[in-house]
């Protein structure tokens, strides 16, 4: 099965969080800290934030990120869609499946296995892997390959900062990531129907995966990541569709070779191995030329028109200098 544009009632909107409640936002989380709040305030400089289950001192670091100077000043997407509107089929096809069915979806323990050309292999549990990592919150841009967008305040930290922590050797070029896999608690992953082979899994070039946008995200809004959107740890990629964006991972593995990602061995006409966000390049039932901003009704859809590589080209283009950008895709 292959991606579907979007259709039906979009979720109920939110208000946008003023201007001055979101600049005030470490300000909250200061007094919480040194008051010993309820983690609901730490989140108070985003409306509408839940909050889902995850070890405390996961919680106390998200809360404590520090602000990314460079982050985009668009206008925060409310955190009610961020949550409410997501592609992750381990979880259902529909956009409000993984809302609905992730809210038991158990992620403490976590562990996961970095291997491959490396030469410090080995399996580390999520705090270990965050230990050395000083937490920042990142508000990227996230454009998916149906032609809608979000803009989303992520919290984690650089994923070169973790790999070259467990020093790629010289024959590494891709890094390889992979989803849970766990159909007792993942019914996509036990339907009948499946759309996509599982366990998930993604890849990109080792000097992709090393440039400082590429992200490891185990928050959002202020707050630890919930179980629909990753939970506790994803990959974020600004430049490329989201579908690039893994969720849940529990392997990165160092490879000499270009991996076999999911929606390359599934439709490979459609989505290649590279997919950046490329406006000159038509998906081929729909034009990438615009997307739909959310929060945008059907009936009033907020379409702005796409960048290349999401608005992100100034930091990435020179990894792609010389190549077709049409041929890969």
């Amino acid at each position: 099965m292959i991606i579907k544009v979007p259709s039906g009632t979009e979720p109920r909107p939110s208000e946008i969080t003023p201007e001055q409640v979101y600049l005030n936002r470490r300000q909250f989380i200061q007094v919480a800290a040194a008051t010993a709040l309820t983690p609901a305030l730490a989140s108070a400089g985003y409306e509408g934030v839940e909050e889902y289950p995850a070890p405390a001192w996961l919680r106390q670091q998200t809360q404590a990120a520090e602000q990314w100077p460079a982050s985009t000043d668009d206008t925060v997407t409310p955190f009610e869609y961020a949550s409410r509107y997501n592609n992750f089929y381990e979880f259902g096809t529909g956009k409000g499946d993984p809302y609905k069915l992730a809210r038991n979806f158990v992620t403490d323990p976590w562990s996961v296995v970095i291997d491959g050309e490396v030469g410090r292999p080995g399996r580390l549990s999520l705090e270990d892997l965050l230990k050395p990592h000083r937490l920042e919150e990142r508000i990227y841009r996230l454009r998916c390959v149906e032609a809608w967008s979000m803009v989303i305040p992520w919290v984690g930290f650089p994923l070169n900062s973790l790999l070259k922590r467990f020093e790629p050797n010289s024959d590494a070029r891709y890094v390889e990531f992979t989803t849970l896999y766990r159909p007792e608690s993942m019914p996509g992953q036990r339907s009948a129907f499946k759309a996509i082979e599982y366990p998930y899994v993604e890849g990109l070039r080792l000097d992709e995966a090393m440039n400082d946008l590429a992200f490891m995200g185990v928050g959002m809004y202020g707050n630890t990541l919930p179980p629909q959107n990753g939970a506790p740890l994803r990959l974020v990629v600004p430049w490329k569709y989201g579908f690039k964006s893994i969720k849940s991972i529990v392997r990165i593995r160092l490879r000499r070779t270009m991996p076999q990602t999911t929606w390359v061995k599934s439709a490979p006409h459609e989505y290649g191995f590279y997919a950046n966000v490329n406006p000159s390049v038509d998906h081929p039932r729909w034009s990438q030329k615009q997307e739909r901003r959310l929060p945008s009704p059907w009936f009033r859809s907020n379409l702005i028109p796409t960048l290349p590589f999401n608005g992100y080209a100034e930091q990435v283009a020179a990894l792609y200098q010389g190549m077709d950008l049409r041929k890969f895709f």
